[in-house]
């Protein structure tokens, strides 16, 4: 239980409004790239080394792109606010997710830098790399559990339909890079393409 407010599983969220809908198609886009790059890590550049490190960049650059300069933005403009003004009792849990939102760009580009460290100089820095990786994927797997469990079912108890009206409105601008209900977005086709050709499932087609 967090601030008094019980979690429930994911399962238990409505799907019955547009905005819930786009924020779980995008938690679920996410968290295939995230659950994939720890695998790609394990696997590690064996004889095709700028292959396997140019789609880590562009896993990274996905995650800095897409969910972090929109996806965020929108939960902590629109949503939270919404959210906390009539069940008070989920802002300890929206405190948590606001810092999250506020420490996720810098630990990307951590995350950028140790990356290019592991391939500019060698096997010693694989290891500080893998480290913060999975301690980045873990972070951000939990941040979504809450935002399902937590600020989603509450939303879907507390809001107004004009509430909805407006969040329906703002997320449906959003345009996932990675496809979803929308397609690809043909400025992403090359990221799209690099990803999931070479990326092991459940994001893409390479080899586990």
């Amino acid at each position: 239980m967090l601030g008094g407010i019980t979690p429930h599983p994911p399962e238990a969220a409505i799907h019955k409004h547009a905005s819930v809908q786009v924020i779980l198609d995008e938690h679920a886009s996410l968290s295939a790239m995230l659950r994939s790059m720890p695998m790609m890590v394990a696997r590690g550049p064996g004889d095709h080394a700028q292959k396997f490190f140019d789609v880590l960049r562009a896993m990274l650059f996905y995650i800095d792109e897409f969910p972090e300069r929109l996806h965020h933005p929108k939960e902590s403009n629109l949503l939270f606010p919404r959210v906390v003004r009539l069940a008070p009792g989920v802002m300890p849990v929206v405190e948590r997710l606001e810092r999250d939102h506020m420490n996720g760009e810098k630990a990307v580009r951590e995350l950028q830098h140790l990356l290019l460290a592991w391939e500019l100089l060698g096997e010693p820095r694989k290891s500080a790399f893998e480290l913060h990786c999975k301690r980045y994927v873990d972070f951000y797997l939990e941040h979504m559990r809450l935002e399902e469990s937590v600020i989603l079912p509450e939303a879907e108890k507390v809001l107004s339909e004009a509430d909805w009206k407006e969040l329906d409105a703002a997320f449906l601008e959003n345009r996932d890079p990675l496809g979803g209900r929308h397609g690809v977005d043909p400025v992403y086709d090359r990221l799209f393409s690099r990803i999931v050709m070479e990326a092991p499932a459940p994001i893409g087609l390479g080899d586990a």
